[in-house]
């Protein structure tokens, strides 16, 4: 495999594998990574899609200043904050596929639920987990591949809260946000941090073309795909779906987001076409 200088963000990352749900050990990971997902040319980076990580050690962070820099956010985390991921954990739900798991979030109040195509793309029964426990079936509604947004209903609804998308043009860089989602199977999760940068040119989804992002340091992990990025007003402003990695690292804090102006648009058309 040869690799180039620079960025260059074609998602890959294996998924996440509960280890009760295996019957056999994992393939080793050069073998998964050649086969499947091929390094980013950026130098040294890649861009994973998280459908989430492979066990325990997809998820490891190493460096003995992690527990410092967590308590930095944590003292840094504003009210506001506090309340918004309050408000937003009730519509986040886990999606489960065969043995692999995925976030999501209720985009209304008809059941319809927002993930990442990569997320059920294996194919299978789905079941959403929702903040309460409740294991509901999930029947598929439509997916865009290209743009790495799938639409999965909840029959019936069940009374998953639906999020508030945030209004056009209103995300700025810098601004406090929160990724919620299931990270390693971890239900409920939320990390924060800010936005990065807009209109990042990555390479999401499946075919050639570059597609503009949301940028965030927000932590982002196997498992978080599909799930909201939201703002301090619990509004979505992006659908997490990626993250840059060293070879043979974990999060770095450079992840992103489908902007949640193309995925409310793509999620609209796959319900209205299904």
């Amino acid at each position: 495999m040869t690799t180039e200088p620079g960025l260059g963000p074609t998602p890959r990352g294996p998924h996440f594998l509960s280890p009760s749900l295996l019957s056999a050990p994992p393939p080793a990971a050069p073998a998964v990574v050649n086969r499947r997902w091929p390094l980013m040319v950026a130098g040294g980076f890649a861009v994973l899609a998280l459908a989430a990580g492979a066990g325990g050690a997809a998820g490891y962070v190493a460096g003995r200043d992690a527990p410092t820099a967590a308590a930095a956010v944590r003292d840094a985390l504003p009210a506001d904050l506090v309340t918004a991921a309050a408000q937003a954990r009730p519509g986040v739900v886990s999606v489960r596929v065969g043995n692999g798991s995925g976030s999501g979030f209720a985009f209304d109040g008809q059941g319809h639920v927002v993930t990442n195509n990569h997320v059920v793309a294996a194919g299978g029964p789905i079941t959403v987990v929702d903040a309460d426990g409740r294991r509901l079936t999930a029947t598929l509604v439509g997916t865009d591949p290209g743009n790495d947004i799938a639409v999965l209903r909840v029959d019936p609804p069940a009374n998953l809260p639906a999020l508030p998308l945030a209004a056009p043009g209103t995300t700025r860089v810098g601004e406090p946000v929160l990724a919620v989602g299931s990270p390693l199977g971890l239900s409920g999760t939320v990390t924060a941090g800010i936005i990065s940068a807009l209109d990042r040119p990555v390479r999401l989804g499946d075919g050639d073309n570059r597609r503009t992002a949301v940028q965030t340091d927000a932590s982002i992990n196997p498992g978080n795909s599909g799930g909201p990025l939201i703002n301090a007003r619990g509004e979505v402003i992006g659908v997490n779906t990626a993250i840059a990695t060293l070879e043979g690292g974990g999060n770095i804090g450079i992840g992103f987001a489908v902007p949640v102006d193309r995925a409310r648009q793509v999620a609209t058309d796959l319900i209205n076409r299904g």
